[in-house]
């Protein structure tokens, strides 16, 4: 859909012209993948798809919710901002609104808004159209509710990274607080900072971090989707969570720790014993190694070594799939299918699992193979026919019109 034909939705919903266009991106993680509540590293994108929204000020003092997604539509006073029954899409950015008034006192919201919604991110797929959605209505509303005048950015902000750190956590603050999912920052950091060509290799602890050139001549980064949605709020993703605070807890009892990720494989193997819960172990056991491995990844495409970065990214999913266990049989099967593919330098589950979708590096040669070998072998092991995107890494949020 383009910008033109989602203007003239506005303008069918409400029959009046939007005011202002936000765009906000989906991202996959290259790799280190449930780190970043750890308090470990992430290395993640931001992709050319994702999440935009239309808005124009009402008189009538209520938030009008539309969406060219989802069928159902909202009307809530903004004196009644709250988290709507039966996992309401528009609390995504209800939460953000209130999460927006609540860090900053200053920011009002005095006028009521039309917003319409429209993302290409293919729900369900691990690909946070989720977090696109939060950091797109943020990065507006920080702007409608704040009025700055001591620098160039909303809530009195003068740097822009600190600005597009603070639309990131007010996403994450709504992920835990409206959608009830006890979320790292990755996926509404990666869509706040996103820089096109560059991948972002982000301490979740600090919130420091660093933009690196992703420079892959003659080879793509392929997303596979298994049309298999994952539910982070399902309870699985939140148990993990529980199980590295035990592993924390009872690792802290020999060395002090705050996070796991404040381990090396070297320390891990002094103090494995501590924990007494094998499942917590295990949970443990991955984070640590992935933290390492995500270290070397970096260093590896720094110096231009692509197949070190792609043996570590099939380690990667290996750790997900046996020790921290949310792979499952759609994940596992596009991964081991791409691994036999000749041009394939590496592949692995991306986003929260149980679900979603692969990310593989693959050379250009071989792409059609990739899909049609990996696609088959999906549809014979699953009965479900996969879908692939050819990923381009673009921007973070921005203001459109």
């Amino acid at each position: 859909m383009t910008t033109q034909e989602m203007q003239i939705a506005f303008e069918q919903a409400y029959g009046r012209k939007a005011e202002k266009m936000f765009f906000s991106p989906g991202r996959v993680n290259l790799i280190g993948e449930h780190t970043d509540y750890n308090g470990g590293c992430v290395f993640p994108c931001a992709l050319s798809f994702g999440a935009w929204l239309l808005i124009a000020k009402n008189e009538e003092g209520v938030l009008r919710f539309h969406s060219l997604n989802m069928p159902q539509t909202y009307t809530i006073p903004i004196s009644e901002i709250k988290p709507q029954a039966d996992r309401a899409w528009c609390n995504y950015a209800l939460g953000c609104i209130d999460i927006i008034s609540r860090r900053h006192p200053e920011a009002k919201l005095e006028s009521g808004y039309d917003l319409l919604y429209y993302g290409n991110v293919p729900a369900g797929a691990g690909l946070s159209s989720s977090a696109a959605m939060e950091v797109v209505t943020a990065r507006a509303f920080t702007e409608e509710m704040a009025v700055s005048d001591r620098g160039g950015y909303p809530c009195g902000y003068t740097d822009e990274k600190a600005y597009r750190t603070e639309l990131a956590l007010i996403g994450q603050a709504c992920e835990h607080e409206y959608a009830g999912v006890m979320c790292g920052v990755m996926d509404q950091f990666a869509s706040a900072q996103g820089k096109k060509d560059h991948a972002i290799y982000l301490n979740c602890d600090t919130l420091e971090f660093e933009h690196v050139p992703v420079k892959l001549d003659g080879i793509k980064v392929v997303i596979s989707n298994t049309h298999s949605p994952h539910h982070l709020d399902s309870g699985a993703y939140n148990d993990r969570v529980r199980q590295c605070h035990t592993a924390v807890e009872q690792i802290s009892k020999v060395k002090p720790i705050k996070f796991l990720a404040e381990l090396t494989p070297e320390d891990w193997e002094k103090v494995e014993g501590a924990i007494t819960d094998p499942i917590a172990k295990k949970r443990a056991r991955h984070v640590v190694g992935e933290v390492a491995r995500t270290a070397e990844a970096v260093e590896a495409l720094k110096k231009g070594d692509i197949k070190r970065f792609g043996e570590l990214m099939t380690a990667s999913h290996v750790s997900l799939r046996n020790d921290y266990e949310v792979t499952g049989k759609e994940l596992d099967s596009l991964a081991e299918a791409a691994w036999q593919v000749e041009g394939v330098l590496g592949s692995r589950m991306t986003g929260g699992g149980f679900g979603g979708c692969t990310v593989s590096l693959v050379k250009d040669e071989a792409i059609d193979e990739f899909k049609r070998f990996v696609g088959a072998e999906y549809e014979k092991k699953t009965g479900i026919k996969a879908d692939f995107y050819v990923a381009e890494i673009g921007d973070g949020v921005a203001r459109l019109i």
